[in-house]
C-alpha cells in the first residue's frame, strides 16, 4: 500500500458516514475513482458507481459505505440528549465514549454518560439498553441543547486510528470503509491491465439497515456479477465462543465464502485469480446467509450471480476494530485479477 492508498484509506475513516448520512464519505470515494475511471454516476439515495468500460460482462466489485451508530431521538428538560440506534449499535460498549452529533451548523462533542462506580449498586448493575442512555453536551437545559442539536441528528463515536504492531490498525467504522476502499482499489488494479470485461466498483449506501442500496444498485446496474466485499470475523482472538469459530485469522489473506448466497462458479472464479495473483486465501462456510450486501444483490433482477469476499476483522461493530492492512491490500489485489480476468468465466452453474 503506497502513500497515497494509505491516505485514501485514513480518509474514509476519518470521515462520518451513519447509514442514511453517507454523502460526505461518498465524496471522498467518487473523489479518489474519478482518477481512472471511465464514468461515475451516483442515484438519488447516494450510491456511487464507478465504471472501467470494456465489454461483455460487466461485473461489479461492491463494498458498503455506511457504519453505525446512533441518532438523536429526543431531548430531554435536563438538556441531555435521548438516543436509538443506527444498525447494529453494541449497547456493551457504548458508555462513557466521546461522541460527535453532526449537524447541519457543524459537529456538536459530547460524551455517553456512564454513572461512576462509586454511585452504581453494584449488586443490581444490568447493562442499559441504548434507548435508555444519553449524551452529555455540557448544556444544563433543553432550550440550551436544542439551539445546538434537532431531533435525527446522527451521532458517531469519536475515536482515531491508531496503529497497532506489524501491519496492524484499530479503527471505529472499518466495516466497511475498507471494503469500498477494496473495491475502489480493484477497479484501479483491474483497470491497469486494460480488461477486456466492463468492470465497476460500487460503494453502496444503508447496508447496516437491511442492504437498502445494494437493492437499489443490483436493479440499476443489473451486472452480470457482483463480489461483494465486507469484513468478516477473525476468530482468533480471546474469548470467542468455541461453536462460533470459523477458522478465519487475522493476517491469513482475504477470505472467500462458500455457501447460500455465494455462487458457486464465482467462487471458483476468485480461487483461480487468487491462485494465478499469488494471493493467499481463506474460506469461510455461509450455510444460511452472509448477512453483507451479497444477500441483496443475488436476488436482484431475478438473480444475479454474488458471492462474498470478507476482510478480516477483530470485534467488529466496537469502536476499536482490529485490522490487519496485509489482508486489505491483498484483497484490493484479488479484486483486480478477477476484474482484469471477467471475461474467461462463466456465471451459470451447470444442469
Amino acid at each position: 500500500m503506497d502513500k497515497t492508498q494509505r491516505a485514501f484509506l485514513e480518509d474514509l475513516l476519518n470521515t462520518a458516514s451513519p447509514s442514511g448520512f453517507e454523502t460526505p464519505s461518498q465524496r471522498v470515494w467518487i473523489d479518489y475513482v474519478e482518477e481512472f475511471a471511465d464514468e461515475v454516476r451516483t442515484d438519488d439515495y447516494g450510491n456511487a458507481v464507478a465504471v472501467v468500460e470494456g465489454g461483455e460482462p460487466t461485473v461489479a466489485l461492491a463494498g458498503h459505505s455506511d457504519e453505525i451508530g446512533y441518532i438523536v431521538r429526543d431531548i430531554g428538560e435536563d438538556g441531555c440528549l435521548r438516543i436509538a440506534r443506527i444498525g447494529g449499535s453494541d449497547r456493551t460498549v457504548s458508555q462513557g465514549q466521546h461522541v460527535v452529533v453532526h449537524t447541519e451548523d457543524g459537529p456538536v462533542r459530547g460524551v455517553i454518560g456512564q454513572t461512576a462506580i462509586h454511585l452504581r449498586d453494584s449488586a443490581e448493575e444490568s447493562l442499559q439498553d441504548v434507548a435508555e442512555q444519553h449524551v452529555d453536551i455540557g448544556v444544563t437545559d433543553q432550550e440550551a441543547a436544542a439551539e445546538q442539536v434537532e431531533r435525527g441528528d446522527p451521532i458517531t463515536v469519536e475515536q482515531r486510528v491508531s496503529e497497532l504492531a506489524g501491519e496492524r490498525i484499530a479503527a471505529r467504522g472499518l466495516d466497511n470503509r475498507v471494503g469500498i476502499w477494496a473495491a475502489a482499489e480493484g477497479l484501479r488494479r483491474a483497470a491497469t491491465q486494460e480488461p477486456a470485461a466492463t468492470v465497476c466498483a460500487v460503494s453502496t449506501v444503508q447496508e447496516e439497515v437491511g442492504a437498502q442500496g445494494a437493492k437499489m444498485v443490483g436493479f440499476d446496474l443489473a451486472p452480470d456479477a457482483v463480489v461483494a466485499t465486507d469484513v468478516t470475523h477473525a476468530t482468533d482472538s480471546p474469548g470467542i465462543p468455541a461453536d462460533r469459530h470459523s477458522g478465519v485469522e487475522l493476517g491469513g489473506g482475504p477470505v472467500v465464502a462458500r455457501g447460500s448466497t455465494n455462487h458457486p462458479r464465482l467462487v471458483e472464479a476468485l480461487r483461480t485469480a487468487g491462485g494465478d495473483a499469488a494471493t493467499e486465501l481463506q474460506l469461510e462456510a455461509a450455510g444460511i446467509r452472509t448477512g453483507t450486501d451479497a444477500d441483496a444483490f443475488y436476488t436482484a433482477r431475478g438473480g444475479i450471480p454474488s458471492v462474498y469476499v470478507g476482510i478480516p476483522n477483530r470485534y467488529m461493530h466496537t469502536p476499536v476494530e482490529v485490522l490487519d492492512l496485509s489482508d486489505l491490500d491483498a484483497t484490493a489485489t484479488l479484486l483486480g485479477a478477477f476484474g482484469a480476468r471477467a471475461h474467461e468465466f462463466d456465471y451459470a452453474v451447470d444442469l
